[in-house]
């Protein structure tokens, strides 16, 4: 029965550093942006491509 109360005691702490952790990403700024993530995949990225492979993508 004593493990129990520190099983509880361990989830309700554990709830507490998640639900802290939360609030820490909320005031940070986190979830701000909720539009950029969605669109990224559709822009393409500039890769750069060295002098050397230049010269057989060209041929």
């Amino acid at each position: 029965m004593n493990i129990l109360y520190f099983l509880v005691g361990c989830s309700v702490t554990m709830a507490l550093i998640f639900l802290g952790a939360f609030f820490w990403s909320l005031k940070s700024g986190q979830h701000d942006d909720v539009y950029t993530p969605s669109v990224r995949i559709l822009f393409d990225d500039e890769t750069d491509i060295p002098e050397s492979d230049k010269d057989h993508i060209s041929d």
